[in-house]
């Protein structure tokens, strides 16, 4: 079984990759998907997650980059800025990852597409 660190690293690169099937394989059959302020459903299930990602995944151009990564216990936070995204030169998201059974079971977005309200915390860690 994956780590909750190996998961979310095996899930980044199958997004980048627009593998869906790998990408797939790193979640829950009973995924969960919400944004974070206002706890709002984006959807549950893998056959609704398939298909929003299906569709996000037919863009050339999609990317993720890592900007920072946290992890305790069975949750793996990361920052990342995302490009390719529908309607944004930029996106700038936090992803807070629920690992259960070596699987991601839940996750929770925010997400912005001005980079002075998401900080490069790397970079004032250095």
């Amino acid at each position: 079984m994956m780590t909750p660190v190996e998961v979310v690293k095996k899930q980044l690169a199958a997004y980048n990759a627009r593998d869906l099937d790998a990408f797939c394989a790193c979640y829950s059959p009973k995924i969960v998907v919400e944004l974070l302020v206002g706890n709002k459903l984006l959807f549950r299930g893998m056959e609704a997650f398939r298909k929003n990602y299906a569709d996000r995944f037919s863009n050339p151009e999609l990317h993720a980059k890592l900007i920072n990564r946290i992890a305790l216990g069975q949750v793996v936070i990361d920052q990342e800025e995302i490009v390719g995204f529908p309607g944004h030169n930029v996106l700038h998201a936090v992803a807070i990852y629920e690992i259960e059974n070596g699987l991601i079971r839940k996750v929770r977005f925010e997400r912005s597409a001005h980079h002075e309200n998401v900080p490069d915390l790397m970079a004032e860690n250095q």
